[in-house]
Parts: C-alpha cells; structure tokens; sequence
C-alpha cells in the first residue's frame, strides 16, 4: 500500500539521518533528566524546559503549511520565527533564573543549571537538523 511516501523514504540517507536524529535528541533529554534526577541535584525543577521543547517547533510548522496553502508573503512565517525565538530563549532563561534566585539558596544548582543548558543545545540543534534535513520537496508531508 502507498501512503502517500515517494521514493525518498526507502533511501538510506533517510533512515541514517533519522537515526542520528533520533540518537541526539536522546542525548539531548538524557542531559535534561540528569540535571534534575542526579542525586546531588534533586530537584525537577528543571524539567520545566521539555514544555518549550515541544513548543518551539509548532509556531514554525503552522506558518510553513499556511504559507503553503495560501501563498501569501513570508510576514506569516518571520512572525512564526520571531515567536519561536522568543520560546527558545525562554527555555535557556529559566535554568539561568533558578540557578540565580533567591540569592541565599537558589532553587537548583549551578551545575544542573549547566546540565539543562548542554540539554537545551543539544535538543534545538536535533530540532534545527529536523528542519533542514526533511526540508526538501522529497518528502510528502501530508502524513504529518
């Protein structure tokens, strides 16, 4: 049965870039987790972040299909991107603030604030190569 999948799916540039994908944005929770389950930490504060995570990319994805189906200028998809941004550094902000704040005894400590961060890197650079590597007209994105 066809799905609606070209020819691109069956390729082996597919299925490794996909892995890979997949492979560092395990790493990239891993690092998250960490910083909240070590038990030097104890604190899931932390975990807050994995909100902007699922946030980020929906702004953009929204803009790309109604651009798409009505061909209108880009103002649509620069708003999407300005929105995403603003989500983005959101999600580095907040370690930052629980790390700083209130001064006497912070919420979380400096290094699971560093391990949030090293998360956070690792987890918008999977989401940036999702994008560029399924960006292409290869792909059907009628499924998604």
């Amino acid at each position: 049965m066809n799905y609606g999948f070209k020819p691109f799916i069956n390729s082996p540039c597919f299925f490794s870039s996909l892995v890979t994908l997949a492979f560092a944005g395990s790493i990239g929770m891993t690092l998250v987790i960490l910083g909240c389950a070590l038990p030097h930490y104890n604190t899931w504060w932390p975990l807050f972040v994995i909100l902007f995570h699922i946030l980020s990319p929906l702004p953009t994805l929204i803009a790309r299909r109604y651009v798409e189906n009505t061909g209108s200028s880009s103002a649509c998809l620069e708003f999407a991107i300005f929105i995403t941004m603003g989500i983005v550094v959101s999600s580095f902000a907040l370690p930052l603030v629980l790390a700083r704040s209130p001064r006497e005894s912070p919420v979380i400590q400096w290094g699971a604030c560093y391990l949030t961060l090293a998360g956070n890197v690792v987890v918008y650079l999977t989401i940036l190569g999702f994008f560029m590597a399924f960006d292409g007209d290869d792909v059907d994105y009628s499924m998604w």
